[in-house]
């Protein structure tokens, strides 16, 4: 199959997302990472539009990318200049970039309505645009907004535009669907009437994820000899996103044959994923395709049998293909298998007929009955696996705790906590002040194990969840539900999340917050029972 290049728009189209807001710093690093991914082009920004795109292209111009080329995003100049007297072109040219992208009107609505200039008038802007900035660049792509809409509209102006970008010298001319509302049996019939007028002309595809259909469009345009694809990491982008890269790559890789990054670059998509999300200071999305969290787990017991006996079943490309991994989940619809498959994993090889199956299979149905969540909470999980299987190290026993929560009059509210805990044999007291009672009863905690255990210092608090659990009790409700506490902490190596729970929220904190430590301590222990897998 043929090679298709990889657009990447991150850094521009990406940052229109609500959401989203980027550093000078956090720019250069997302692009490091997808140079190290191995895209072909990274869209930097609109160098003419605002003060930390045009230093994002001072700055990149210090870097040496080993793939990528970079480029500066831009628009056809005003009716009212010349291409030579532009100040957005002007911008263009002095960023230095490898590519120029210029988006221009398609649509006859857009030319009349919002340009209100005559529709040759445009025709120009689009050919004298492209003749500029040709000398000044590698290469010169042409953006044509809004282009499936106008075909509708008007096919023949339509057309005129992409041929008036063509015969200027553009190197790419990219159907957007700006506004995501194409289907993809629309493209058909669009790319053959480009394609029959303009059979020359190397193709792209831009596409908006408004109907949710944005990666299925962009698999189609190449399947209809799109040469290139445009879209975002993890799919952000203005209102639903743009098409998401996560999905097109490993679409037109693993189902279509195609080669989109360097072999052997695949395999780096989820952790660079995870990564990116985390520089834009979003959660990674669990159920996302191919590299979320949740791609390649599996929960009800009979999927579970299938899948240990052969992945195939219920994995429809292997997890490692992407970087990602398979799951286990154990919860109220867990079986034998999934029990015998986590022991695999954390432990070592179980008979099915050990009384500890059943065991632990009674015990989580039991909780989860109650209302605890060990299918997102693995961390409690494979706490509860081990001392099922045994394990009885205690690394602290709490003794007590008390919380004080106060307010008076219009000042900041008070928390305090004191804590009494049992450490390798000695009574620890200690109290210590918070921003709520659960950062109080956290710092006191810590405060009474860092002498002991001083890699805690490096642990932290990510994500807190409460949920009240009316339906669960009958009789109880309203504030007298119980409520599960999730947490979600973090070191230098990983994430882990645990569970709490109890009527009082304060004490489910309490058992959220002691797993979470006793993990932490449980997976640094070299001393630990001993187990298959690094946790």
């Amino acid at each position: 199959m043929s090679r298709i290049q990889v657009y990447d728009t991150t850094l521009r189209d990406g940052t229109q997302a609500e959401e989203i807001n980027l550093t000078l710093d956090d720019k250069v690093l997302i692009a490091k990472k997808l140079d190290e991914l191995g895209v072909d082009y990274i869209e930097g920004g609109w160098p003419g539009s605002n003060p930390t795109d045009k230093q994002f292209f001072r700055e990149i111009g210090s870097f040496t990318f080993a793939h990528a080329a970079i480029a500066a995003f831009g628009s056809t100049h005003a009716a009212k200049n010349t291409a030579e007297n532009d100040p957005n072109l002007k911008a263009l040219v002095e960023s230095k970039a490898q590519v120029a992208t210029i988006v221009g009107k398609t649509w006859d609505l857009h030319v009349k309505e919002a340009l209100r200039i005559p529709l040759e008038r445009n025709l120009e802007l689009i050919r004298d645009s492209v003749r500029f900035l040709k000398p000044y660049f590698q290469e010169v792509f042409y953006d044509a907004e809004h282009f499936f809409d106008a075909l509708k509209a008007g096919p023949d102006y339509a057309i005129s535009c992409l041929r008036a970008a063509h015969e200027a010298g553009a190197d790419v001319l990219v159907l957007c669907d700006t506004n995501g509302g194409i289907l993809p049996h629309d493209l058909g019939p669009a790319f053959e009437m480009v394609r029959k007028t303009l059979p020359e002309a190397r193709l792209s595809f831009h596409g908006h994820n408004d109907s949710g259909m944005a990666v299925a469009n962009t698999v189609e345009a190449v399947r209809l000899g799109a040469v290139q694809v445009q879209g975002t990491m993890n799919g952000y982008g203005e209102r639903c996103g743009n098409a998401d890269l996560c999905a097109v790559i490993p679409n037109l890789e693993l189902k279509l044959g195609h080669q989109c990054l360097p072999e052997g670059n695949l395999e780096h998509l989820t952790q660079i994923s995870h990564y990116i999300s985390e520089v834009v200071n979003l959660r990674p999305f669990l159920r996302q395709p191919f590299v979320g969290r949740s791609a390649f787990a599996h929960k009800g017991g009979i999927h579970v049998s299938a899948v240990l006996r052969n992945s195939r079943t219920y994995e429809h490309v292997p997890p490692e293909s992407v970087g990602n991994v398979q799951r286990v989940i154990l919860s109220d619809l867990a079986g034998r298998s999934n029990i015998l498959a986590m022991a695999q994993r954390y432990y070592k090889d179980l008979d099915k007929n050990d009384p500890c199956v059943e065991t632990l299979l009674a015990e989580i149905k039991e909780r989860e009955a109650l209302g605890y969540e060990y299918s997102v909470a693995e961390a409690s999980f494979i706490l509860l696996f081990f001392r099922t299987m045994g394990w009885s190290k205690h690394y602290f026993e709490l003794v007590n705790f008390r919380v004080l929560d106060g307010k008076r009059g219009g000042e900041d509210p008070i928390s305090e906590a004191t804590v009494q805990v049992k450490v390798q044999g000695r009574n620890v007291h200690t109290a210590a002040d918070g921003r709520g009672p659960v950062n109080a009863l956290d710092n006191a905690l810590r405060k009474a194990l860092c002498t002991a255990y001083p890699h805690l210092n490096e642990m932290k608090l990510v994500d807190f969840k409460v949920r009240v659990l009316s339906g669960y009790a009958r009789e109880t409700g309203g504030t007298a539900s119980n409520v599960r506490v999730l947490i979600e902490s973090a070191d230098k190596t990983e994430k882990w999340t645990t569970v709490g729970l109890s009527h009082n929220i304060i004490v489910a904190s309490w058992f959220a917050l002691a797993d979470s430590i006793t993990y932490k301590l449980f997976k640094d222990d070299p001393q630990k029972w001993p187990h298959k897998a690094s946790l």
